[in-house]
C-alpha cells in the first residue's frame, strides 16, 4: 500500500505455499484479499510477490500471466517489488544452504532472475519503480579458499552486470525503471557493509565499465548505470546479525553512491547474558530449532563478529556469552520472547533514519517468512499474523 508519497509498504508472499504457479496463485487468491480488506480497504494494495522458477517459468506460459494480472486489477492489487532469491522450494522440505542455489556463477540464476524482470515490468504499473531482490552471490562455506571466492565473485559481478545491461534497455525501451536489489546476509559472500562496498569497487564496476564499453559509454557512465540498475537489500536482521548499526551503513552506501533498493523489514532473536538459569536460556532457544532453515548465530568478540553456521552448533556447545543473535525472523511487533528478545530495536532505529531521510528508499517489505515453523505459542491464522506486523509498521511510521 502507500503509505504516503514516500513509501510502498507491503508483506513477501513467500510466507505462503508456492512451489509452482497454480500453488501460489491459489495462496494468494485465498489470502491477499482477506490481508487487503483489513489493512487497506479502500486504497489500492501492494504485494511483495516471491516466484519459485518452476512458478516463473508456468507463469509465462498459457494465459497465466495476462489472468493473473487482470485479477490483481480486479482486485485492487499491485505488484512492485519481487523476491528472486529462493530459487526452488521454500517450504515443506529443508532448505539450509540451498537457499542459495543455483547460486550466481551459473547461467540458470541469470536466467531466471532476467524472467523474473521481464514479469515484473509488465506487472508494474505505471510511474513506479520495481525491484527484484536476491542472493549475495553465493554461500561462503562453499569455497574452500580465497581463490575460489574471488572466482565466484568474478562470475557472479559479470552476471549481475548483465541483468543491469538489460535493465538499462527495458529502461531505455519502455521507461520502466527496475533495480536489482542484492541481500547480504550472514554465511552468504556479502554478510556486511564492507563486502558490499569491496564488492561494488573491486568487482561489479569494472565488469559494468567493460560490459557498458560495447554500447558506448564512458568508465563514468557505465558506473553510473550499474549504481541506478544494481542496489541493495537492506534486511533489518541480517544487518542486526553483522551489528551494523542502520545509520553508519546507510551513510557508507551513500557516500560510494550505492543505493537502497528496498528494505526488508525483519527481526532477529537476540539472546542476553541473565541472572535467570542459564539451562532455561538455552531450553528457550532450542524452541527455535526446527529443520527447515538456516539459523546462523553471531557473536560480538573483542570488536569482531564470530558467525556460528546454523544454531545446533550453538546449542550444543552452550559456552558463557554476553549477547547473541540468532537469525529467525521472529515476528516484528515483539519486543520479548519470555527469556529471549528481539532486535526490533534496530526496525526503530531503521524508522527513525528513514523519517530524517524520506529518499533512502520507496520499498519496505515485511519478511517474517518463519510462520509455519514458529513455535506453537506464537502462532495465530496467517491472515491475522500479516496484518498484525503491517499495522505495527504503519503505527511505527
Amino acid at each position: 500500500m502507500r503509505l504516503n508519497d514516500n513509501f510502498h509498504l507491503s508483506y513477501c508472499s513467500n510466507i505462503h505455499p508456492g512451489e509452482n504457479w497454480q500453488k501460489t496463485f491459489d495462496s494468494l487468491k485465498e489470502n491477499l484479499p482477506k490481508i487487503k480488506a483489513k489493512i487497506s480497504p479502500d486504497q489500492e494494495f501492494g504485494l511483495g510477490l516471491r516466484l519459485s522458477n518452476k512458478a516463473s517459468v508456468e507463469l509465462s506460459q498459457n494465459n497465466n500471466l495476462k489472468e493473473f494480472s487482470e485479477w490483481l486489477v480486479q482486485n485492487n492489487c499491485y505488484v512492485f517489488t519481487m523476491n528472486g532469491f529462493p530459487y526452488g522450494n521454500f517450504h515443506d522440505e529443508k532448505v539450509k544452504d540451498k537457499v542459495h542455489e543455483p547460486d550466481w556463477t551459473t547461467q540458470e540464476r541469470l536466467s531466471y532472475t532476467l524472467r523474473l524482470f521481464e514479469q515484473l515490468a509488465i506487472l508494474l504499473p505505471e510511474g513506479l519503480e520495481g525491484g527484484i531482490s536476491t542472493s549475495p552471490i553465493s554461500y561462503r562455506h562453499w569455497f574452500e579458499g580465497d581463490l575460489e571466492k574471488q572466482i565466484a565473485m568474478e562470475k557472479g559481478a559479470a552476471n549481475m552486470v548483465e541483468v543491469a545491461f538489460n535493465l538499462h534497455e527495458i529502461e531505455s525501451e519502455t521507461g520502466k525503471f527496475l533495480h536489482l536489489d542484492v541481500e547480504p546476509e550472514p554465511d552468504g559472500l556479502l554478510e556486511n557493509t564492507t563486502e558490499v562496498l569491496e564488492f561494488f569497487e573491486n568487482f561489479l564496476v569494472p565488469a559494468a565499465v567493460s560490459r557498458f564499453n560495447s554500447i558506448g559509454k564512458s568508465p563514468e557512465e557505465a558506473t553510473d548505470l550499474l549504481k541506478r540498475h544494481i542496489t541493495l537489500c537492506y534486511d533489518v536482521c541480517h544487518f542486526a546479525l553483522a551489528f551494523e548499526a542502520p545509520d553508519n551503513t546507510f551513510q557508507r552506501l551513500a557516500e560510494a553512491g550505492i543505493q537502497i533498493g528496498k528494505i526488508q523489514i525483519s527481526a532477529a532473536l537476540k539472546i542476553l547474558e541473565s541472572k535467570e538459569s542459564t539451562s532455561e536460556i538455552w531450553d528457550a532457544l532450542a524452541a527455535f530449532n526446527e529443520p527447515t532453515y538456516l539459523h546462523q548465530v553471531t557473536e560480538l568478540i573483542d570488536g569482531k563478529v564470530v558467525t556460528y553456521s546454523d544454531l545446533p552448533e550453538v546449542l550444543k556447545k552452550q559456552a558463557p556469552f554476553t549477547e547473541l543473535r540468532a537469525h529467525f525472523h521472529v515476528p516484528i511487533f515483539l519486543q520479548e520472547f519470555g527469556l529471549l528478545k528481539s532486535t526490533q530495536d534496530q526496525i526503530v532505529d531503521t524508522f527513525s533514519y528513514l523519517e530524517d531521510n524520506p529518499g533512502l528508499t520507496k520499498h519496505l517489505e515485511v519478511e517474517t517468512y518463519t510462520w509455519d515453523v514458529l513455535p506453537k505459542n506464537l502462532k495465530i491464522p496467517i491472515v491475522d499474523s500479516i496484518v498484525r506486523e503491517l499495522n505495527w509498521v504503519k503505527s511505527q511510521l
